[in-house]
């Protein structure tokens, strides 16, 4: 996504310190950068904005303030810079865990902005990249469980062979035009219902 299409916002109490974000992003190109003071009501502003990329400043963040922003970086599912005055290794763990893509301890100037921004939407997109392809993994590991009780199931009922089993069970798939991991839930799901000798 370029910078003249990005939409940033930027949270901020400090009217100084915004300032400064808001020039340093304008500077490297960034047209379009919402500013907001209240963090009050913040969730509602971001559905409202739609941002791309938010950038959270704290000054003197106290450990409750922290505890909110990172509960809504859990909920935004957007990169997320956040900049503070100082820090503790626990709100640092606790920014990780909470998926902030950058939390910066006493960097705020204009010339750092747009570079930790980038950094955050590139380590966002990779952290989103392998989410995904965990879950796709837990899928496919899931599917191929369910498969090999559904082939145990037809085996015994049917006195099928293991290969039998999986081939009836393709042919199904194929004939109903289904995946094997939904004809086989299907076919799970069944056994549960009519209980044991029911299939």
């Amino acid at each position: 996504m370029s910078s003249d299409t990005l939409q940033i916002l930027v949270i901020d109490e400090n009217r100084i310190r915004a300032a400064i974000i808001e020039e340093g992003l304008r500077e490297a190109g960034y047209a379009h950068v919402t500013i907001v003071h209240d963090v009050n009501g913040i969730a509602r502003r971001i559905a409202e904005v739609e941002p791309d990329v938010i950038v959270i400043d704290l000054e003197n963040p106290n450990r409750d303030m922290l505890e909110n922003m990172f509960q809504l970086s859990r909920m935004v599912k957007r990169p997320i810079a956040m900049f503070v005055d100082r820090s503790d290794t626990a709100s640092i763990e606790a920014a990780v865990d909470a998926g902030v893509s950058a939390y910066i301890i006493d960097g705020l100037r204009k010339e750092r902005v747009k570079p930790i921004l980038q950094m955050a939407i590139s380590r966002f997109n990779a952290f989103s990249r392998m989410a995904r392809e965990l879950e796709e993994a837990r899928g496919e590991l899931e599917g191929r469980k369910v498969i090999d009780r559904a082939k145990g199931i037809l085996m015994k009922s049917r006195g099928l062979s293991e290969e039998e089993a999986y081939t009836l069970l393709r042919k199904t798939a194929m004939n109903q035009n289904r995946k094997l991991a939904d004809v086989a839930q299907s076919l799970v799901t069944a056994a549960d219902l009519l209980g044991p000798g029911g299939l």
